[in-house]
């Protein structure tokens, strides 16, 4: 079987392939708890908060699939199955049931506060050793940034 291995040297790729399964599992996370808490946020702002999870799904997805398509082509197998992502993952977990509107918020807050911190953990990981990966960790950056301040703004 043919293996991908990509322009990276051994260490460059081990650096970068550690940051991005890191990233894709904060990612993946993230669009799993903004549907969990998006179907079961209830409140005065429900309507607002349950459109605003669905662009936070909506951008980690997006970034899921890039992050994950950079690591095969440098020759690293990202990990998305649902055992790896509850291993690994470092975001909070909500209780199940209903969940009222400003804890939504505060979750999310939270939430993001911590994934973002990671990223950018990743993005000086990635510094030298891969600065096209580099960017591309930038731009799920900003995007989650964003959404944290979309969510701040709801407190």
């Amino acid at each position: 079987m043919a293996k991908i291995r990509g322009a990276l040297t051994e260490d460059a790729r081990k650096v970068t392939g550690q940051a991005l399964q890191a990233a894709i599992v904060d990612l993946i996370d993230l669009s799993l708890l903004g549907k969990q808490a998006h179907w079961n946020v209830i409140g005065r702002n429900f309507r607002s908060i349950h459109l605003q999870l669905d662009e936070l799904v909506e951008a980690a997805r997006r970034h899921t699939d890039v992050l994950a398509e950079r690591a095969v082509a440098i020759g690293v197998n990202p990990d998305g199955r649902a055992g790896r992502v509850a291993e690994d993952t470092r975001l909070p977990q909500p209780d199940p049931g209903y969940i009222s509107d400003d804890k939504v918020v505060a979750f999310a807050v939270e939430a993001l506060s911590g994934a973002v911190e990671r990223f950018r953990e990743h993005i000086e990981a990635t510094e030298e050793a891969d600065p096209v990966t580099q960017d591309l960790l930038i731009a799920a950056a900003q995007d989650l940034e964003q959404q944290h301040w979309m969510f701040e703004a709801m407190r």
